[in-house]
């Protein structure tokens, strides 16, 4: 599934020419484009997609968002343990150098 999903954004960065942040997604912190929202800040709420800030959220809205989709196992699907399910719903092993991939 590939959802836009909102997050906090903790830090922003020049990066190639490029204005790039990081956000934290309910205690997951990934690298996400700026490109869209130049104007975008530190402590600001973002909904992201596919690694690209693609609007600005209110930080009430935003936390009933990731509550809700903590609620339904959507962060977990989204964020969590993709090698682990993977290898789970294939009924095998982990692969080998996977274990500290989150």
């Amino acid at each position: 599934m590939c959802l836009a999903v909102p997050g906090k954004v903790i830090e922003v960065e020049d990066r190639d020419d490029t204005r790039m942040a990081k956000v934290d997604f309910g205690g997951v912190v990934k690298d996400v484009c700026l490109a869209y929202l130049p104007d975008i800040a530190v402590g600001d709420y973002t909904i992201v997609h596919v690694g690209f800030a693609i609007s600005k959220l209110d930080e009430a809205s935003a936390l009933e968002t990731l509550a809700l989709f903590e609620s339904l196992g959507i962060m977990d699907e989204e964020f969590g343990d993709q090698w682990g399910r993977a290898a789970a719903e294939a009924g095998a092993e982990r692969p080998a150098g996977t274990e500290s991939v989150a």
